[in-house]
């Protein structure tokens, strides 16, 4: 069973007809900030891949994907797609994309091994993006030079669904600060990842904790990541306080891709040498795919926050324990 936060004397100022007509104007309206600010161009994205092809997402590397064998290929099987991190990539190529051009699109996942609460849910959907950058522009300068894009589209967002619903007030600070994992760690040595995470966020409202990934002077790592898409030294999340859970809500991770040295440098570290055999990282090692900058913003995640939501399940379809729905029901969330 989900562990349920339920906001004290919480009820939802829109319906469920309403609450749609929401979701719709706010991905909308971000989706054309976010292409405008960062040069992007809409594609359409798998929801499939193949093992073999590396392609999948590895998350944490202990994900399970949803896999099926397909009937007219010798049942050969496909794995349903935790992101398209790596796809990107290999699409900004295949769609001669140059530097300074990008890619976005809609991205839908199964997570099956999820533990759901008011933030998590078996179903993903999120702004898959990605973006030709130079080898030179590989530096923490243009990493952060896009989170401030990235943050100045949530802004505008903002800024117009406070327009469109009264009862709504703008939270996002001016602009976002950047702290490091290990500059977090030492400031909060006696606190968890997370506790961090909230610590920083209450205290900034918007954050970008850099350098995901690598191990901490603590011998632990603030989070996991997959070691072929991320550079862990040039990475990080967006994380801002969420007042009606009183929590840190992370938006969007994102961060320069992998180059050929980090590449190997991280397959080592995380002990999976025996990935540099697969088509994608063979690819990257090569030096045959474009240097780039990415990431992924949670489309509901962020339909939450705008619309001040106490569960996930308010702003999309999924499935959830019976106990779960009837406490919701029971204190004004409505699960759609």
């Amino acid at each position: 069973m989900e562990h349920l936060i339920i906001p004290e004397g919480y009820s939802s100022p829109l319906t469920i007809r309403e609450t749609e007509v929401a979701i719709k104007e706010i991905k909308d309206h971000f989706e054309r900030s976010l292409a405008k600010a960062l040069h992007l161009t809409r594609v359409s994205a798998p929801l499939f891949v193949t093992p073999e092809s590396g392609l999948n997402d590895n998350l944490n590397g202990v994900e399970r994907p949803v896999a099926f064998g397909i009937k007219e290929q010798d049942d050969s099987i496909a794995e349903i797609v935790h992101s398209l991190a790596k796809w990107k990539r290999y699409a900004l190529k295949h769609y001669d994309f140059h530097s300074g051009e990008g890619l976005y699109t809609d991205m839908t996942a199964i997570r099956r091994d999820e533990d759901t609460d008011n933030i998590h849910s078996l179903y993903v959907d999120q702004w898959d993006w990605e973006k030709v950058i130079s080898k030179q522009e590989r530096n923490m300068e243009t990493l952060e030079y896009t989170v401030r894009k990235v943050f100045s589209a949530l802004k505008e967002t903002e800024s117009f669904i406070c327009r469109r619903y009264n009862y709504i007030e703008e939270l996002l600070p001016d602009d976002i600060f950047f702290i490091s994992s290990q500059e977090l760690e030492n400031m909060y040595p006696k606190c968890t990842p997370k506790e961090r995470e909230y610590n920083i966020a209450k205290a900034k409202g918007a954050v970008f904790i850099t350098q995901i990934g690598s191990i901490l002077a603590s011998g632990e790592k603030h989070d996991g990541r997959a070691p072929d898409y991320d550079d862990w030294d040039l990475n990080g999340d967006i994380i801002v306080y969420y007042p009606v859970l009183d929590i840190a809500l992370e938006l969007s991770s994102m961060g320069v891709r992998v180059d050929e040295s980090s590449l190997a440098r991280q397959l080592k570290a995380a002990g999976c040498e025996e990935r540099s055999e697969l088509a994608f990282q063979k690819a990257l090692l090569n030096c045959e795919l474009p240097y780039t900058i990415g990431g992924g913003i949670g489309q509901s995640r962020i339909c939450m926050y705008y619309l001040r939501k106490a569960h996930i399940g308010e702003v999309h379809a999924s499935l959830w324990p019976q106990e779960i729905v009837d406490c919701a029901l029971k204190n004004g969330i409505q699960l759609l």
